[in-house]
């Protein structure tokens, strides 16, 4: 599927490679890299639904606004612009890198 950046800094660190603006930990940074991989790759949805590793969920109260984990803490909130009437394909927006537990 498509990945597009909505958020600037999620930009930043896509094409810098450094978590620093955001001060998140290596280990983050290259999972970061991981799920965007694993995004970019995906043919459909399903595929990621597939992947029990990603941890890929609706968002409670959000019919387009989904997430996956980083970490334990730390997950990636995305938000998909659906480009097929079925719903399974579409453009993933990369929202923001939030604290999962609130530390």
């Amino acid at each position: 599927m498509e990945i597009s950046f909505p958020n600037k800094k999620l930009l930043d660190l896509y094409e810098c490679g450094s978590g620093r603006p955001l001060r998140l930990e290596q280990r983050v940074v290259d999972s970061f890299f991981d799920v965007v991989a694993i995004l970019e790759a995906a043919k459909d949805i399903h595929d990621l639904w597939r992947r029990r590793g990603l941890n890929f969920k609706r968002l409670q109260g959000h019919k387009n606004r989904y997430s996956t984990r980083l970490d334990r803490k730390w997950r990636l909130e995305l938000a998909i612009e659906w480009t097929n009437e079925a719903m399974t394909i579409g453009i993933i927006g990369l929202e923001e890198i939030t604290n999962h537990y609130g530390d």
